[in-house]
């Protein structure tokens, strides 16, 4: 008898400095996938761009990260035309770039797999931090104030800063990174050459941020047959700011929900889902803010189109707050890939 099950291919690790990320919110989210329902494939990618067929966590001898043990290589041609008639779901736990900015997707989209997230424009353009500004101050979205360069302009670009009305403190960041990766505050023009080229080291295109004093609020967002949006919750750094330390490692507090009045939510969720339409995300984003209630208001610091999956990771906990369980949440995901 023929299995009723669907069949599912979870991508995780990938070649970007966020390859650890990956690994353990993939083993959570093999973990919450109901098996009596889902075949699972689990597929890792190496940091040289390899793909493996790896064991699942429970046969692992590092059941944390469930990867590369005695996994075979594997093409993608193998493996998404040798499945049969019926097309795995893909869910691609990959974080950073070469998996979150549009050119895992592209992948999938030439072999006509249904996968769990934003499309290749959608992720593209939120990966890229200077384009996602652009296009947000296009349309009169709130955020920071800020400037962008490229590493060939390295030579004069400390004196542009210097002259630019942008007030320190500063973050200095890469353009195409995440989880706080290659991020500088810098209090004065004397760090502004560390932390340029610690930036340089993870993407020649380089963005300075006017530091907001503001709260720091997310908002999760969950598509299926229509936009959910969950109440606010609030990071409280346990550094200087909101680290990779600080994200991963328990150094940050977070208030689930935000403590805000009414009105203050109804604003901050229409706002992100503004953003979400606006740069056609799919599935699931995280909206990142700063919240300014004696100054500027509401501000939009980036987008976030495929969130940590880890136990401390705020966009499952923002959905768990809202009701819907890590498994129902991975669940929901897995049936919005085929709409």
């Amino acid at each position: 008898m023929a299995s009723s099950k669907s069949d599912v291919v979870l991508l995780f690790g990938g070649q970007s400095p966020e390859h650890s990320v990956s690994c353990t919110s993939a083993s959570h989210v093999y973990s919450a996938i109901p098996h009596d329902r889902y075949n699972v494939t689990l597929i890792g990618i190496d940091q040289s761009g390899n793909w493996h067929k790896c064991l699942p966590p429970d046969e692992s001898i590092a059941p944390k990260e469930p990867f590369l043990v005695s996994g075979a290589t594997i093409s993608a041609d193998e493996l998404f035309t040798t499945s049969g008639n019926t097309k795995p779901i893909v869910f691609p736990v990959l974080h950073g770039p070469n998996g979150e900015d549009g050119t895992i997707q592209g992948l999938l989209e030439t072999f006509e797999v249904p996968y769990v997230g934003s499309g290749v424009l959608s992720s593209a353009l939120c990966m890229d931090k200077i384009k996602s500004k652009e296009v947000l101050s296009a349309h009169g979205i709130p955020q920071v104030s800020w400037m962008s360069f490229h590493a060939d302009q390295l030579a004069s670009v400390s004196e542009t800063i210097e002259s630019s009305s942008l007030e320190f403190p500063l973050f200095v960041k890469p353009a195409n990174m995440g989880s706080s990766i290659g991020v500088s505050k810098v209090l004065s023009t004397a760090d502004l050459d560390d932390a340029i080229e610690k930036a340089k080291n993870y993407d020649p295109w380089i963005i300075v941020e006017e530091f907001s004093p503001g709260r720091e609020i997310e908002v999760a967002i969950l598509e299926t047959n229509s936009i959910a949006i969950s109440k606010p919750g609030e990071i409280v750094p346990g550094a200087d700011f909101y680290s990779f330390d600080d994200k991963y490692e328990d150094g940050a507090t977070l208030h689930i929900p935000a403590e805000l009045s009414g009105s203050e939510i109804s604003t901050v969720q229409s706002l992100a889902e503004d953003v979400f339409t606006l740069m056609r995300c799919k599935s699931l984003a995280r909206v990142d803010f700063f919240y300014e209630p004696e100054g500027a208001g509401w501000l939009v610091n980036e987008i976030n189109t495929m969130p940590g999956f880890t136990p401390i990771s705020m966009y499952p906990k923002l959905w768990q707050e809202a009701g819907i369980s890590y498994e129902d949440l991975i669940v929901k995901l897995l049936e919005s890939a085929t709409r």
